[in-house]
Protein backbone atom coordinates (compact mmCIF):
# COMPACT_ATOMS: atom_id res chain seq x y z
CA UNK A 1 0.00 0.00 0.00
CA UNK A 2 1.04 3.58 -0.61
CA UNK A 3 -0.67 5.15 2.40
CA UNK A 4 2.63 5.72 4.23
CA UNK A 5 4.15 7.68 1.36
CA UNK A 6 0.98 9.71 0.92
CA UNK A 7 0.72 10.46 4.63
CA UNK A 8 4.29 11.77 4.69
CA UNK A 9 3.69 13.93 1.63
CA UNK A 10 0.41 15.23 3.05
CA UNK A 11 2.06 16.23 6.34
CA UNK A 12 4.91 17.99 4.53
CA UNK A 13 2.65 19.95 2.20
CA UNK A 14 0.17 20.92 4.92
CA UNK A 15 2.93 22.04 7.30
CA UNK A 16 4.74 24.08 4.64
CA UNK A 17 1.46 25.46 3.31
CA UNK A 18 0.43 26.58 6.78
CA UNK A 19 3.78 28.31 7.25
CA UNK A 20 3.36 30.12 3.91
CA UNK A 21 -0.18 31.22 4.73
CA UNK A 22 0.81 32.52 8.16
CA UNK A 23 3.89 34.36 6.84
CA UNK A 24 1.90 35.87 3.98
CA UNK A 25 -0.86 37.07 6.30
CA UNK A 26 1.71 38.58 8.65
CA UNK A 27 3.45 40.40 5.80
CA UNK A 28 0.18 41.89 4.55
CA UNK A 29 -1.13 42.87 7.96
CA UNK A 30 -1.61 46.62 8.43
CA UNK A 31 -1.52 47.50 12.17
CA UNK A 32 -2.49 51.17 11.79
CA UNK A 33 -4.33 51.83 8.53
CA UNK A 34 -4.85 55.55 7.93
CA UNK A 35 -5.83 55.76 4.30
CA UNK A 36 -4.19 58.05 1.79
CA UNK A 37 -3.22 61.57 2.77
CA UNK A 38 -4.77 64.25 0.59
CA UNK A 39 -2.00 66.72 1.41
CA UNK A 40 0.68 64.14 0.96
CA UNK A 41 3.04 62.67 3.52
CA UNK A 42 5.60 64.57 5.60
CA UNK A 43 8.77 65.40 3.70
CA UNK A 44 11.04 62.66 5.05
CA UNK A 45 8.27 60.04 4.92
CA UNK A 46 7.82 60.91 1.26
CA UNK A 47 11.55 60.60 0.63
CA UNK A 48 11.59 57.16 2.26
CA UNK A 49 8.57 55.93 0.33
CA UNK A 50 9.91 57.20 -3.00
CA UNK A 51 13.60 56.43 -2.61
CA UNK A 52 14.36 54.56 0.60
CA UNK A 53 16.68 55.38 3.51
CA UNK A 54 19.37 56.95 1.30
CA UNK A 55 16.84 59.40 -0.12
CA UNK A 56 15.91 60.43 3.43
CA UNK A 57 19.56 61.14 4.20
CA UNK A 58 19.95 63.18 1.02
CA UNK A 59 16.75 65.13 1.66
CA UNK A 60 17.70 65.98 5.23
CA UNK A 61 21.17 67.02 4.08
CA UNK A 62 19.85 69.25 1.29
CA UNK A 63 17.30 70.83 3.61
CA UNK A 64 20.04 71.75 6.07
CA UNK A 65 22.24 72.96 3.21
CA UNK A 66 19.45 75.18 1.89
CA UNK A 67 19.06 76.66 5.36
CA UNK A 68 22.80 77.36 5.61
CA UNK A 69 23.31 74.87 8.41
CA UNK A 70 25.72 72.60 6.55
CA UNK A 71 28.24 73.17 3.78
CA UNK A 72 28.79 70.53 1.09
CA UNK A 73 31.91 70.82 -1.04
CA UNK A 74 32.16 69.53 -4.58
CA UNK A 75 34.66 66.96 -3.29
CA UNK A 76 31.90 65.52 -1.13
CA UNK A 77 32.93 66.82 2.29
CA UNK A 78 30.04 67.82 4.55
CA UNK A 79 30.71 70.42 7.24
CA UNK A 80 28.03 70.97 9.89
CA UNK A 81 27.77 74.62 10.92
CA UNK A 82 24.67 74.32 13.13
CA UNK A 83 24.80 71.57 15.74
CA UNK A 84 21.21 72.03 16.95
CA UNK A 85 18.92 69.46 15.28
CA UNK A 86 15.28 70.14 14.51
CA UNK A 87 14.22 66.51 14.31
CA UNK A 88 15.55 63.00 14.96
CA UNK A 89 16.99 62.57 11.46
CA UNK A 90 18.95 65.81 11.72
CA UNK A 91 20.22 64.64 15.10
CA UNK A 92 21.47 61.44 13.46
CA UNK A 93 23.14 63.50 10.73
CA UNK A 94 24.90 65.77 13.21
CA UNK A 95 25.98 62.79 15.33
CA UNK A 96 27.38 61.10 12.22
CA UNK A 97 29.57 64.14 11.53
CA UNK A 98 31.31 63.56 14.86
CA UNK A 99 33.15 66.07 17.05
CA UNK A 100 34.99 67.50 14.06
CA UNK A 101 31.65 68.26 12.40
CA UNK A 102 33.03 67.01 9.07
CA UNK A 103 32.38 63.80 7.16
CA UNK A 104 32.28 62.51 3.59
CA UNK A 105 28.88 62.35 1.91
CA UNK A 106 28.94 58.58 1.35
CA UNK A 107 29.81 57.86 4.99
CA UNK A 108 27.19 60.35 6.13
CA UNK A 109 24.48 58.81 3.95
CA UNK A 110 25.32 55.34 5.21
CA UNK A 111 25.27 56.39 8.87
CA UNK A 112 22.05 58.39 8.60
CA UNK A 113 20.26 55.74 6.55
CA UNK A 114 21.09 53.12 9.17
CA UNK A 115 20.08 55.33 12.08
CA UNK A 116 17.13 54.45 14.28
CA UNK A 117 15.37 57.67 13.28
CA UNK A 118 15.32 56.73 9.59
CA UNK A 119 14.49 53.11 10.28
CA UNK A 120 11.49 54.28 12.32
CA UNK A 121 10.17 56.08 9.25
CA UNK A 122 10.09 52.81 7.33
CA UNK A 123 8.34 51.10 10.22
CA UNK A 124 5.77 53.88 10.35
CA UNK A 125 5.05 53.62 6.63
CA UNK A 126 4.71 49.84 6.94
CA UNK A 127 2.33 50.19 9.89
CA UNK A 128 -0.03 52.31 7.83
CA UNK A 129 0.11 49.93 4.87
CA UNK A 130 2.23 51.92 2.42
CA UNK A 131 5.28 49.63 2.49
CA UNK A 132 6.07 46.01 3.29
CA UNK A 133 8.64 45.05 5.88
CA UNK A 134 11.62 43.26 4.30
CA UNK A 135 11.97 40.79 7.17
CA UNK A 136 8.36 39.68 6.75
CA UNK A 137 8.80 39.53 3.00
CA UNK A 138 11.82 37.29 3.49
CA UNK A 139 9.83 35.09 5.84
CA UNK A 140 7.32 34.51 3.02
CA UNK A 141 10.14 33.72 0.58
CA UNK A 142 11.69 31.21 2.99
CA UNK A 143 8.33 29.56 3.70
CA UNK A 144 7.66 29.27 -0.03
CA UNK A 145 11.02 27.57 -0.48
CA UNK A 146 10.04 25.00 2.11
CA UNK A 147 6.74 24.50 0.30
CA UNK A 148 8.66 23.97 -2.93
CA UNK A 149 10.79 21.33 -1.22
CA UNK A 150 7.64 19.71 0.13
CA UNK A 151 6.19 19.56 -3.39
CA UNK A 152 9.43 18.05 -4.70
CA UNK A 153 9.26 15.45 -1.94
CA UNK A 154 5.65 14.78 -2.92
CA UNK A 155 6.72 14.06 -6.48
CA UNK A 156 9.44 11.66 -5.30
CA UNK A 157 7.10 9.90 -2.88
CA UNK A 158 4.46 9.71 -5.60
CA UNK A 159 6.91 8.06 -7.98
CA UNK A 160 7.95 5.59 -5.26
CA UNK A 161 4.31 4.82 -4.53
CA UNK A 162 3.52 4.31 -8.23
CA UNK A 163 6.50 2.00 -8.72
CA UNK A 164 5.51 0.03 -5.64
CA UNK A 165 1.92 -0.22 -6.84
CA UNK A 166 2.92 -1.19 -10.38
CA UNK A 167 5.23 -3.98 -9.22
CA UNK A 168 2.59 -5.73 -7.16
CA UNK A 169 0.81 -8.82 -8.44
CA UNK A 170 -2.07 -8.31 -10.85
CA UNK A 171 -4.73 -9.18 -8.31
CA UNK A 172 -3.21 -7.00 -5.58
CA UNK A 173 -2.64 -4.09 -7.97
CA UNK A 174 -6.28 -3.74 -8.84
CA UNK A 175 -7.48 -4.42 -5.36
CA UNK A 176 -7.16 -0.63 -4.69
CA UNK A 177 -7.02 2.63 -6.65
CA UNK A 178 -3.66 3.77 -8.13
CA UNK A 179 -1.87 6.41 -6.07
CA UNK A 180 -1.48 8.90 -8.90
CA UNK A 181 -4.75 10.70 -8.20
CA UNK A 182 -4.27 11.59 -4.51
CA UNK A 183 -0.66 12.63 -5.12
CA UNK A 184 -1.73 14.73 -8.10
CA UNK A 185 -4.43 16.42 -6.01
CA UNK A 186 -1.84 17.20 -3.34
CA UNK A 187 0.49 18.70 -5.94
CA UNK A 188 -2.30 20.86 -7.37
CA UNK A 189 -3.12 22.11 -3.87
CA UNK A 190 0.50 23.07 -3.26
CA UNK A 191 0.88 24.76 -6.65
CA UNK A 192 -2.27 26.82 -6.11
CA UNK A 193 -0.91 27.92 -2.75
CA UNK A 194 2.43 28.87 -4.33
CA UNK A 195 0.69 30.96 -6.99
CA UNK A 196 -1.70 32.74 -4.64
CA UNK A 197 1.00 33.66 -2.10
CA UNK A 198 3.59 34.93 -4.56
CA UNK A 199 4.85 38.20 -3.01
CA UNK A 200 5.26 41.40 -4.95
CA UNK A 201 8.92 42.19 -5.63
CA UNK A 202 8.32 45.87 -4.91
CA UNK A 203 8.55 46.99 -1.33
CA UNK A 204 5.85 49.57 -1.91
CA UNK A 205 2.28 48.35 -1.54
CA UNK A 206 -0.49 49.27 -4.00
CA UNK A 207 -1.66 51.86 -1.47
CA UNK A 208 1.86 53.31 -1.34
CA UNK A 209 1.99 53.53 -5.12
CA UNK A 210 -1.36 55.30 -5.18
CA UNK A 211 -0.11 57.75 -2.56
CA UNK A 212 2.96 58.58 -4.65
CA UNK A 213 0.82 58.91 -7.76
CA UNK A 214 -1.44 61.41 -5.99
CA UNK A 215 1.56 63.47 -4.95
CA UNK A 216 3.16 63.44 -8.40
CA UNK A 217 0.03 64.23 -10.40
CA UNK A 218 -1.08 67.80 -10.91
CA UNK A 219 0.83 70.78 -9.54
CA UNK A 220 4.34 70.28 -8.09
CA UNK A 221 4.05 68.88 -4.58
CA UNK A 222 5.21 70.95 -1.61
CA UNK A 223 5.81 69.42 1.84
CA UNK A 224 3.35 70.77 4.38
CA UNK A 225 5.52 70.10 7.42
CA UNK A 226 8.45 72.35 6.43
CA UNK A 227 8.60 76.10 6.93
CA UNK A 228 10.60 77.54 4.04
CA UNK A 229 10.24 79.84 1.03
CA UNK A 230 8.15 78.54 -1.85
CA UNK A 231 11.18 77.87 -4.04
CA UNK A 232 12.85 75.81 -1.33
CA UNK A 233 9.64 73.82 -0.75
CA UNK A 234 9.41 73.02 -4.45
CA UNK A 235 13.06 71.91 -4.47
CA UNK A 236 12.65 69.69 -1.41
CA UNK A 237 9.42 68.21 -2.73
CA UNK A 238 11.01 67.37 -6.08
CA UNK A 239 14.08 65.95 -4.34
CA UNK A 240 12.02 63.72 -2.05
CA UNK A 241 9.89 62.40 -4.91
CA UNK A 242 12.39 62.20 -7.76
CA UNK A 243 15.90 62.29 -6.35
CA UNK A 244 18.97 64.45 -6.72
CA UNK A 245 18.53 64.98 -10.46
CA UNK A 246 16.15 67.78 -9.51
CA UNK A 247 18.91 69.76 -7.78
CA UNK A 248 20.03 72.93 -9.56
CA UNK A 249 23.15 73.31 -7.41
CA UNK A 250 25.70 71.58 -9.63
CA UNK A 251 28.33 71.18 -6.90
CA UNK A 252 25.84 69.65 -4.49
CA UNK A 253 24.38 67.39 -7.16
CA UNK A 254 27.85 66.25 -8.19
CA UNK A 255 28.83 65.56 -4.60
CA UNK A 256 25.73 63.47 -3.99
CA UNK A 257 25.53 61.73 -7.35
CA UNK A 258 29.18 60.67 -7.34
CA UNK A 259 28.59 58.58 -4.27
CA UNK A 260 25.25 57.00 -5.00
CA UNK A 261 25.14 53.30 -5.67
CA UNK A 262 22.95 51.71 -8.31
CA UNK A 263 19.27 51.63 -7.49
CA UNK A 264 16.89 48.72 -7.51
CA UNK A 265 13.19 48.37 -6.89
CA UNK A 266 13.12 44.75 -5.87
CA UNK A 267 13.52 42.80 -2.71
CA UNK A 268 15.63 40.15 -4.20
CA UNK A 269 18.98 41.43 -5.33
CA UNK A 270 22.13 40.54 -3.55
CA UNK A 271 23.86 42.49 -0.86
CA UNK A 272 26.76 42.28 1.49
CA UNK A 273 24.95 44.34 4.09
CA UNK A 274 24.82 43.06 7.57
CA UNK A 275 23.85 44.28 10.97
CA UNK A 276 20.80 45.09 13.02
CA UNK A 277 19.33 47.66 10.66
CA UNK A 278 15.90 46.89 9.33
CA UNK A 279 15.42 49.00 6.21
CA UNK A 280 18.17 49.42 3.69
CA UNK A 281 18.66 48.93 0.02
CA UNK A 282 20.63 50.84 -2.38
CA UNK A 283 20.52 53.92 -4.21
CA UNK A 284 18.27 56.62 -5.21
CA UNK A 285 16.35 55.50 -8.19
CA UNK A 286 13.97 58.37 -8.43
CA UNK A 287 11.45 56.00 -9.89
CA UNK A 288 9.06 56.04 -7.02
CA UNK A 289 9.46 52.43 -6.24
CA UNK A 290 11.75 52.76 -3.26
CA UNK A 291 14.63 50.47 -3.08
CA UNK A 292 15.45 51.55 0.40
CA UNK A 293 19.12 52.09 0.15
CA UNK A 294 21.42 52.62 3.02
CA UNK A 295 23.33 54.75 0.68
CA UNK A 296 26.69 53.12 0.49
CA UNK A 297 28.54 50.72 -1.69
CA UNK A 298 29.15 48.62 1.37
CA UNK A 299 25.48 47.94 1.39
CA UNK A 300 25.95 45.93 -1.64
CA UNK A 301 25.26 46.77 -5.20
CA UNK A 302 21.90 47.61 -6.55
CA UNK A 303 19.44 46.13 -4.19
CA UNK A 304 16.31 46.48 -2.34
CA UNK A 305 16.67 44.51 0.73
CA UNK A 306 19.54 43.88 2.89
CA UNK A 307 19.62 40.31 3.44
CA UNK A 308 19.62 39.75 -0.14
CA UNK A 309 20.35 43.03 -1.60
CA UNK A 310 17.14 44.39 -1.56
CA UNK A 311 19.00 45.65 1.43
CA UNK A 312 17.88 47.03 2.96
CA UNK A 313 21.32 46.34 4.76
CA UNK A 314 21.58 43.17 6.46
CA UNK A 315 18.35 41.67 5.86
CA UNK A 316 15.96 44.16 4.04
CA UNK A 317 14.18 42.91 6.82
CA UNK A 318 11.77 44.68 7.99
CA UNK A 319 11.64 45.96 5.30
CA UNK A 320 17.22 45.59 4.26
CA UNK A 321 16.53 42.67 2.35
CA UNK A 322 15.60 43.47 -1.08
CA UNK A 323 17.91 45.92 -1.53
CA UNK A 324 15.80 46.74 1.44
CA UNK A 325 16.52 47.03 4.51
CA UNK A 326 19.91 47.24 6.01
CA UNK A 327 20.53 44.50 8.34
CA UNK A 328 17.35 42.86 7.97
CA UNK A 329 12.46 46.35 4.52
CA UNK A 330 14.49 47.33 2.89
CA UNK A 331 13.39 47.80 3.66
CA UNK A 332 10.74 47.90 3.04
CA UNK A 333 10.98 48.69 4.45
CA UNK A 334 9.75 48.35 4.64
CA UNK A 335 10.76 47.87 4.86
CA UNK A 336 15.81 45.79 1.54
CA UNK A 337 10.22 46.77 0.29
CA UNK A 338 6.33 46.41 -0.77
Amino acid sequence: MWTVEFTVALVLVLAAGTAVAVANARMRRVPHPQGLSGRGLPLLDTAFLAGGPARVADTALVRMQQEGRVIVSRAGTVTVTDSYPRDAVEAALIDAAGPARQIQVDALRRAVARSAAVQDIGNRLADRGLMRRPDRHRAVVVARRFLGLALAATVVLGVVAMVSWATRTFSDRYDGAPPIFPFAALLVLGIVLMVTTRPDRSRITPAGRRQLSLMKDGTPWRPHDVAAPAAALLLLGALALDGTEELEDEELRAALAARQVAASTSFGSSSSCSGPVTWCGSGDSGSGSSSGSCGSSSCGSSSGSCGSSSSSCGSSGSSCSSGSSCGSSCGGGGGCSS
